[in-house]
């Protein structure tokens, strides 16, 4: 392209005038004086229109031999379009028979196989008799007149509605440069605006050569005012598309993006906080443990706050501190049951000699979880004197189902928190118990024991005995909703089982929700064993 921008700004040819002010009906001077014999160079995959000027790439032996034997004694040959591109040597019967008359501006040789050449196109003419074929085609002649239809209100309107349509188009195509107002505004004559509107129009070979041969400048502003409407109604419905698309293109995704070039000049800058690869890897993390969807909504919306705030703000850290607990909790983990009861009863004697009653009911509790996995069983309240080993039984019943053991000691606690979490809009806040300790032990199906159940207290902030009522219903626990996560989590696979030294300080609901297994004492003589 440089090299055809360097030929026009350095051409030293004569340009032919036909100017595009010039009355169509006046006969140009140069005409007076042609040859009745031109050469003719044949066009391969493109179609040229008079009041154009073309740079052309010259490689063929013939055509380059046609320049070399031209140029020093005229510049006009013809230019015809062949009727199949892949003929690399035409003959005449293989061109188009309407041609048109070029002048020769400027020629380069870039190297012995190629040559640039700049062509002023004239004329539309007809290749009446082709004389010779070698060592280049050669051929008479006639140039074809444009015919006029008479001026008139019918005519005007044609030609303003033609104009007007390709100012519209050029408006509608951002593929094409500002240049080209100026161009068309510069147009007056009709027939060069028909030519010019033609070659700019995307049309194929055969449609463009049909407006070639058409004379009548009248039917050919009615095809190309035809083309250029549905050009123009396919570049109105690409820019609705693009508008459209724009539309999408929402507030919070340009902040986005403008959010990616200020992190791109830190970086380059080095002034990078780190906050763009922190977010991908909890970003990552997250889609690692397969979130439900109502929890991944949540997690993108802290993702997208994380983004905004700064890393020196405190919100930044608690937002981070919950991100890092949701990622670490296992939403789909479980450990996978054992259900050989042989292997419990060796467990549950290994571990503890005589209690044949409290076994007996431990094993048949764990055959009926064999028999309906899926099944909602009571939960289990080991009472006893403290020292009879209900702590261990719990977790004997752990390595019996193979399952992950957790203890939470709630002897003593006054503070709900300690079950249902603290709400992030405190400084420290954390989730409750609960959720820490299967968070600790990585899976969702844990055996978790509740330790010292008849010393729960209550106080002004709180029962925490009311709050277990929710964490023990079977119908209830598939949802629960920590304070910090303030999202569901569902408890339901859960084997709760509780432990206490007396029954009456239970609260009768808590006490409800639970199967109490006694546990007396050792005797003198199985304290010896």
């Amino acid at each position: 392209m440089e090299d055809f921008e360097r030929l026009l700004n350095e051409s030293s040819g004569e340009i032919i005038e036909i100017s595009t002010s010039r009355p169509d009906s006046k006969m140009p001077e140069w005409r007076s004086d042609l040859p009745e014999i031109i050469p003719v160079m044949p066009l391969r995959g493109v179609v040229l229109f008079p009041g154009t000027v073309a740079p052309l790439t010259v490689e063929r032996t013939a055509s380059r031999r046609l320049l070399d034997e031209l140029l020093p004694k005229g510049r006009l040959l013809g230019l015809a379009t062949q009727k199949d591109a892949d003929l690399d040597v035409p003959g005449a019967g293989d061109l188009y028979e309407i041609g048109v008359l070029g002048n020769i501006l400027r020629m380069v040789r870039q190297s012995d196989e190629k040559t640039l050449v700049l062509i002023q196109i004239v004329e539309r003419i007809r290749l009446t008799k082709f004389v010779e074929s070698n060592p280049y085609l050669k051929a008479r002649f006639q140039i074809l007149e444009n015919k006029f239809p008479r001026k008139g209100a019918r005519w005007e309107a044609t030609l303003r509605n033609l104009r007007e349509s390709a100012q519209n188009f050029i408006n509608l195509n951002p593929n094409i440069p500002d240049e080209a107002h100026q161009a068309l505004a510069a147009i007056d004559s009709p027939s060069i605006l028909t030519d010019f509107l033609a070659t700019n129009l995307s049309l194929d070979l055969v449609q463009k050569q049909r407006l070639l041969e058409e004379v009548d400048v009248k039917k050919r502003a009615e095809k190309v005012q035809a083309t250029l409407n549905s050009q123009l109604h396919i570049a109105e419905l690409q820019q609705k598309l693009r508008a459209d698309v724009e539309d999408e293109f929402s507030d919070a995704q340009r902040r986005a993006y403008l959010r990616e070039q200020i992190r791109a000049i830190q970086r380059e800058l080095g002034e990078g906080d780190g906050t763009e690869e922190q977010v991908d890897d909890l970003r990552t993390r997250l889609e690692a443990v397969g979130l439900p969807e109502g929890v991944k909504k949540q997690t993108d919306r802290e993702l997208k706050r994380l983004e905004l705030i700064p890393p020196a703000s405190p919100e930044h850290a608690v937002i981070t501190g919950y991100l890092e607990t949701v990622a670490e909790l296992p939403w789909n983990t479980m450990s996978e049951d054992h259900d050989d009861l042989g292997l419990a009863r060796e467990i549950l004697d290994r571990d503890h000699f005589g209690l044949e009653k409290v076994k007996r009911r431990l094993l048949e509790y764990l055959a009926v979880r064999k028999l309906n996995p899926e099944g909602r069983g009571p939960i289990l309240c080991l009472l006893g004197p403290p020292g009879v080993g209900k702590t261990s039984l719990g977790r004997s019943i752990a390595d019996a189902l193979g399952r992950e053991f957790a203890r939470i000691s709630v002897g003593g606690i006054r503070d709900e928190a300690e079950i249902r979490g603290h709400r992030r809009t405190y400084i420290g806040a954390m989730p409750g118990r609960l959720l820490q300790e299967i968070r600790r032990v990585g899976t969702r199906n844990p055996v978790i024991m509740l330790d010292e159940v008849d010393k729960i207290g209550a106080d002004f902030r709180g029962d925490p005995a009311s709050a277990l009522l929710e964490v023990l219903d079977p119908r209830q626990n598939d949802s629960f909703v920590d304070r910090y996560l303030d999202v569901p989590f569902d408890l339901s696979q859960v084997i709760f089982i509780a432990t206490a030294n007396t029954i009456h300080p239970v609260p009768a609901p808590l006490r409800d929700r639970m199967e109490v297994i006694d546990i007396p004492g050792y005797t003198t003589e199985e304290k010896l064993q």
